[in-house]
């Protein structure tokens, strides 16, 4: 458990706290490219680390990312004209660039020097593998991004889940550092003679419960999870943690595809969850739909242009995520919530917008959530009080890592034979299927 101290510590992420202060160090997916779709188009709001901010593209199609109120009298830019390669404020007609400068002061005589002297807080912005990207930070000139493979082989925002979940962030990342409930909360029905014999199903449906070892990274942190196979094989599940809310969990032969998904924070109670999965041609579970804006099985909501107006569906904690009892009842289910991730959504979100961990009871299948909650809480301690700088930041190449699964003879070391896997995947990056490495 977390002291109450601790858990704050944490959790909160605005301007000014130690992990927001952290986050601002890493670029930030803030927006999918075609929320922002043409020159001159709308703006669109976004909230990001607790601050409220404007999107906009300008008429060359650069990308602008600014306070929402006009620095003159707080008027929101939300409602600015977009023309001419910047936003201008319909109150006075004060007019920014995308660097937050004032290009122009109508409401001001000619002759008057004054908008010079005023510069909006705007934030340098990249656009890559089909997202919109912020760095917030300190920096004059901003980090390299992450060399995250899934942003160069994804083909465009069709590509993109995007899910708002209302809950803090960390509740979020950290159900995916649970890889074990894999076995339970999303196949608690299933059964090891419902999949074919000597498969990664078959092995985990077979014997649920998992034993984790966990290693530091020169990214975060990595665990891999094993259960008996054969008498003389372990079925291994690799999952990595990436700083500062990146995971890549195993589905599928590990190292055989690119997987990311994103956990960032909104604000202390909310925050988007972004995920790219470029599929092997060659696995059997099904690809994402062409044009699937959130999560498969959800019923999306279209868009509207509120601060939490975006990639919302209808499944919610107010309708009790559609949850069919008598699915439920009659093992059709084991939850009775249609999709996996409305079903992470159901266990993260009714902890409580913030959950309090003083409360909490860890086990042993928790290793992995209590070591890389230690290193971020040292990391942001780290950076506040010595300047240290946060893991990955300038060593943008720790990032070209992928999960999966795999079978190894109980002699060998899991983490030893991921290197092996990557050092082969960095050499050679098409996706290749590994079923099992002896």
């Amino acid at each position: 458990m977390l002291s109450e101290l601790d858990n704050d510590y944490l959790s909160r992420i605005g301007p000014g706290t130690p992990m927001g202060d952290l986050m601002r160090q890493y670029w930030m997916p803030v927006a999918r490219s075609d929320e922002l779709p043409s020159p001159d188009c709308p703006p669109l709001r976004v909230r990001i680390l607790a601050e409220d901010l404007i999107g906009f593209r300008t008429t060359s199609g650069a990308i602008g990312l600014m306070q929402n109120s006009c620095p003159h009298r707080g008027a929101s830019m939300f409602f600015g004209r977009n023309e001419e390669e910047g936003l201008r404020c319909v109150y006075h007609g004060w007019k920014f660039d995308t660097t937050g400068a004032c290009v122009d002061m109508p409401s001001e005589p000619a002759e008057s020097n004054f908008r010079n002297k005023v510069k909006a807080r705007a934030y340098p912005t990249i656009e890559k593998g089909g997202l919109i990207w912020a760095y917030m930070g300190p920096r004059e000139t901003p980090p390299p991004m992450p060399l995250l493979e899934a942003l160069d082989l994804c083909e465009g925002p069709q590509q993109i889940s995007g899910l708002l979940r209302t809950c803090n962030w960390m509740q979020g990342w950290e159900g995916e550092m649970d890889t074990v409930h894999a076995a339970f909360l999303h196949g608690g029905a299933d059964n090891p003679e419902d999949h074919e014999k000597g498969s990664f199903n078959y092995y985990q449906y077979r014997i649920r419960a998992g034993k984790f070892t966990v290693v530091d990274t020169d990214f975060g942190t990595s665990s891999g999870v094993y259960r008996p196979a054969e008498d003389d094989t372990y079925y291994w599940r690799v999952t990595h943690i990436l700083f500062p809310f990146y995971n890549m969990i195993p589905i599928g032969p590990l190292g055989s595809g690119v997987r990311i998904g994103m956990y960032v924070p909104m604000d202390d109670e909310n925050h988007m969850h972004w995920e790219i999965f470029i599929r092997n041609p060659g696995d059997t579970f099904p690809p994402r739909q062409p044009g699937q804006a959130t999560v498969p099985g959800s019923h999306p909501i279209a868009n509207g242009t509120g601060w939490l107006e975006r990639f919302r569906v209808e499944e919610t904690l107010a309708n009790d995520y559609l949850i069919d009892r008598e699915a439920q009842r009659t093992w059709k289910s084991y939850t009775g919530i249609k999709s996996v991730r409305l079903q992470d959504c159901a266990v993260t979100e009714t902890m409580g917008v913030i959950y309090d961990r003083s409360h909490e009871h860890l086990g042993t299948t928790d290793q992995l959530i209590i070591r890389t909650r230690r290193k971020m809480i040292a990391a942001a301690k780290a950076l506040r009080e010595e300047g240290v700088v946060p893991p990955g930041i300038d060593n943008p190449e720790v990032y070209k890592q992928r999960s999966g699964e795999i079978v190894l003879p109980r002699s060998v070391d899991w983490w030893q034979a991921y290197q092996g896997i990557r050092e082969r995947f960095l050499a050679s990056p098409e996706l290749v299927s590994t079923q099992t490495t002896t």
